[in-house]
């Protein structure tokens, strides 16, 4: 199990960030391969679709997500939507993200409800599946050194992961079975090689 989460702060020691690094650990006692895509050290230029494909990174990045079976998208709440960071991510791919699992992180002094669903809206419409629930990191949850601390946030983040793996496994597997067979009943046929 291959968990991307992708990094999409542009801030120093930010919430999202903390909240991937308490993740790390958890994702090994499950077994998963977890690696955080920092978009502030890899960036993608500004999305055109004429360049996309010659643009700094890309293929780099392209790689990453096509080697994923789940992808963790973690943002700020800006104005109660996602980061210009991750909207952009999110421009340069979409037939990757089919049949994936998707989780989300976002760092909000409210509940991040507005920002995450705006966020579940994109992955749905390039056919990836959501977990139903997402997690919200305040300053409340850090320390002074971005760790998280909240029992309570910690809890909710273990679960998290738990949850990416397990319900990522199943829908891996039934991904790459509908992607090797011969079935003409589901989305996934519009995907194969």
């Amino acid at each position: 199990m291959k968990i991307l989460a992708v990094l999409a702060s542009p801030r120093q020691k930010s919430l999202s960030e903390a909240a991937l690094q308490y993740c790390v650990p958890v994702a090994m006692q499950f077994e998963a391969e977890f690696q955080i895509l920092d978009l502030r050290e890899t960036a993608l230029p500004l999305y055109t679709p004429e360049t996309a494909d010659a643009a700094e990174n890309f293929m780099a990045i392209k790689g990453l997500v096509d080697d994923s079976d789940a992808l963790i998208l973690a943002t700020p709440d800006y104005h109660g939507s996602m980061s210009g960071m991750l909207k952009n991510f999110l421009d340069y791919f979409w037939t990757e993200f089919a049949g994936k699992t998707f989780g989300y992180i976002c760092a909000s002094h409210e509940k991040g409800l507005t920002a995450m669903d705006q966020i579940r809206t994109v992955v749905r419409q390039c056919y990836g599946w959501s977990l139903p629930y997402g997690v919200a990191v305040s300053n409340d949850d850090v320390d002074e050194e971005n760790r998280i601390i909240r029992p309570a946030k910690q809890a909710r983040l273990e679960m998290f992961i738990r949850d990416m793996t397990v319900y990522g496994r199943l829908l891996t597997r039934q991904r790459r079975e509908d992607l090797t067979s011969d079935e003409v009943r589901t989305f996934m046929a519009k995907y194969r090689p």
